[in-house]
């Protein structure tokens, strides 16, 4: 997974963390969840709050 895989990244994220909220997760944590997950494979300066803002979102939606 790229940074650019926001939909996938915020499905692995709600299968991986049931019991976080996405709703009150800083962009730190996000950042750092996105980081450990074993299939993504991208560099992490690319990263940038409107990647960690569509990944949220994307969490939250996947979450409703």
């Amino acid at each position: 997974m790229k940074w650019t895989d926001t939909q996938r990244i915020a499905e692995e994220l709600f299968d991986r963390h049931p019991d976080i909220d996405p709703k009150t997760v800083r962009f730190t944590q996000l950042r750092q969840l996105i980081l450990d997950l074993s299939e993504f494979d991208d560099d992490p300066q690319r990263c940038g709050e409107r990647i960690l803002e569509a990944v949220q979102q994307a969490w939250i939606d996947e979450a409703e």
